[in-house]
Parts: C-alpha cells; structure tokens; sequence
C-alpha cells in the first residue's frame, strides 16, 4: 500500500511538472510570436524583396534588423498560410511582432515590380500598367488618351524601358510622369550630343524608335541606322514596315504583326512606303541601345537591307542588288 502511494505521487509530480513545462514552453511560445518586438516605438518603413532574391525572406529580415527570433516569424507565416512572399515593397515596423508581419506580408504589396520591355508603344505599355497597379479601364483610357498628350513632344517614346517600383495608390497621371523622368534622366546625355550634331532630340528619338522595332537585336542596331540615315538624306522614302504596323494599331492579332500589301495604302503621315521623311511622332519607346544607334550609326553606303529566315541582316548598295538579297535569301 505504501509503495502504491509513493508511486501515484511520483506521477502527481511527474504530471504537475509536465503541464509547467508545457506552460512554460506555450508562454515563450506567446512571447515570441504574439509580444516580441526587435525595437519598440519604431515608425513604420518600407522593405523591400528584389525581384531576383532567392535567399531566405526571413533571412533578410532578421540581418535588417525588423525581427528577433526567426522562429517566430516562421511559426507565424505558417500559421498564416504564407508559403511564398511576392518581390515588391512592404510597410512593416521594427515594433511589429512576427505575427503583425507575417499579416502584412500575407496581402499584397504596396509597391509593385513593373518591367516594361524596350520597343512598346504606349497603348502596351498601359496595358502592362493597368494588370499591375489594377487600374479600371477608364483610368487605363485616360492614361492613353490624355495623361500622356498634353505636350506634344511627349506623345510616344519618352515613356522609358526600364523596371519600376511603383506604388499601387499612385495616380495614372503621376505614372506617366515617373516614367517621363526616367527617360529625361538617361537621354540627357544623348541629347547634348544630338546638338552638338545638329540632331534635334526629337529626330533623334523618331529614328531610334523606328531602330528598335526594325532591328533584330543590338548587334543589327547601328546598320540599321546608318541606313535609314543614308536614305534620308537622299530623300527617299523609309518604307519601313514598323511605321505601318504603328498606324494600324492591334487588329487582333498583336500591335506588331506582319503588314500586308492594304495596309501600304493607308494615307497617313506615318506611313513611310506613302511619305518621306521621319513620321510625325516617335513610333515606339526605344532603349538606350537604340538611342546610342541612331545618334552613332554605322558607316555604310547601304540603302535597303533584310532580314533571313534565320534573323540575320543582309544589306544591298542598289536596288538591283536588294532584289537579288531577297531572291537569294527570303525566295
């Protein structure tokens, strides 16, 4: 009876003990995830995931100091659901705890990555702007139609290739003004260069933007250049494919689908089969490649070229010899 007793206190003692221990670990638990902070009274800022980062986020939050204990915030995100976290920029606080994180980090970003690729037109271009900052059609509309004509200069091809990060609250008009000072930014350099060529910046602009979208990558963009600077300065006529691709917009099957022999005969000034001369705005938004291509073009006393089946350019002095590239390599 005796050894009975000792035993069933043995497990009294053994079961308090067990429920403190779980208590105590529950509490630490509690501390961790729900009271925890790494510095108290910090005013919220921004942190960013980069859209190439492939380390661990927690990792990253730890070394800039906004948590404590990776485990929490572990703990947390999976408590959450949160298996993957979006590149884009976060409103989080020093003073946050791992499970106040891990909530922000749950929802969207409030800055979004934005990559707009070189050549697009515009139209494109809002296209990709409207998906990521969830802009309604009308906004996408005035966008197109207003934000970006109010100077006629800035028309097309000052809305500059590049990758944003760009707020979701910020307002269309405001978008295209970001991404006209990025292009201010990188083409200031070349427009001093322009005057000092006699190039108005504007010329400069139209004939890189018909550069781009002619050439088959930067190795072709000089050539492609000095030709079309050769022919205008012969005063010929550019016939160049793009400029018509740019007047008859997206037909359904993509702004930059092959021409037909109809659309030759639209009558419009961007039309260079029809008309001499560069069209009366630029036709795309060029990279600093082309930039760099139209303002230093390769010499050359070429006047027509093609591209092969295989994307490689072949350029002729005369027309006769132009007819025989294209007999010998597109026939």
């Amino acid at each position: 009876m005796e050894n009975k007793n000792i035993e069933l206190k043995s497990r009294k003692k053994f079961w308090i003990a067990g429920i403190a221990l779980a208590i105590f670990i529950f509490s630490v638990f509690i501390y961790l995830v729900f009271i925890q902070v790494a510095q108290p009274n910090k005013e919220p800022e921004q942190f960013t995931v980069s859209q190439n980062y492939n380390g661990s986020i927690v990792n990253l939050l730890k070394s800039d100091g906004f948590i404590k204990n990776q485990f929490a915030l572990n703990m947390s995100m999976y408590m959450k659901g949160v298996s993957t976290i979006v590149p884009g920029a976060y409103k989080i606080s020093k003073s946050m705890t791992s499970w106040q994180i891990a909530g922000v980090l749950s929802k969207d970003s409030y800055m979004k990555w934005i990559v707009i690729p070189e050549g697009l037109r515009k139209e494109e271009i809002a296209n990709i702007l409207s998906q990521k900052l969830g802009w309604s059609a009308e906004e996408k509309n005035k966008w197109i139609n207003i934000y970006t004509t109010s100077n006629p200069d800035y028309i097309e091809g000052v809305y500059f290739p590049d990758t944003y990060l760009i707020p979701v609250s910020e307002t269309p008009l405001d978008v295209a003004k970001r991404l006209q000072a990025k292009f201010q930014e990188k083409f200031s350099p070349y427009s001093k260069e322009a005057i000092n060529k006699n190039i108005k910046w504007t010329t400069l602009l139209k004939l890189a933007s018909i550069v781009q979208r002619e050439a088959n990558g930067k190795e072709d963009m000089p050539l492609v250049a000095g030709i079309l600077w050769n022919r205008l300065s012969k005063n010929m006529r550019l016939e160049v494919d793009s400029t018509l691709q740019y007047i008859r917009g997206d037909k359904g099957k993509g702004f930059w689908a092959p021409i037909s022999v109809q659309n030759k005969q639209i009558d419009s000034p961007y039309n260079t089969y029809k008309y001499s001369g560069l069209p009366p705005h630029p036709i795309s938004n060029p990279g600093i490649e082309a930039i760099e291509a139209a303002l230093r073009p390769e010499e050359t006393t070429c006047l027509y070229y093609i591209h092969d089946p295989s994307e490689i350019i072949h350029c002729a002095d005369t027309y006769e010899a132009h007819l025989e590239n294209i007999k010998n390599y597109l026939k």
